[in-house]
């Protein structure tokens, strides 16, 4: 089988997984669209893990406020580990 990468463009040797970027794990407090309304995917998410948590579902949370509930009913319910 013949390579299909250019000689004179060659692959890196990093492999970008393997070097998370420093901004990863970024505060929700500190995210530009932290205020927006959550996402869908958030939304659908926490509201899973508020029925099992048997807490109430808030659909007015922010991103970054939807993302601190979620880290919160991780804990709880034991998701996410």
């Amino acid at each position: 089988m013949r390579s299909t990468a250019r000689k004179d463009h060659p692959m890196s040797d990093t492999n970008p997984k393997s070097e998370p970027f420093s901004n990863a794990e970024k505060n929700p407090d500190d995210w530009t669209t932290g205020d927006e309304a959550m996402t869908g995917a958030q939304a659908s998410y926490l509201k899973t893990l508020s029925e099992e948590a048997h807490e109430e579902f808030d659909d007015t949370l922010s991103k970054a406020d939807a993302s601190k509930k979620i880290d919160e009913l991780q804990e709880k319910t034991g998701r996410g580990k």
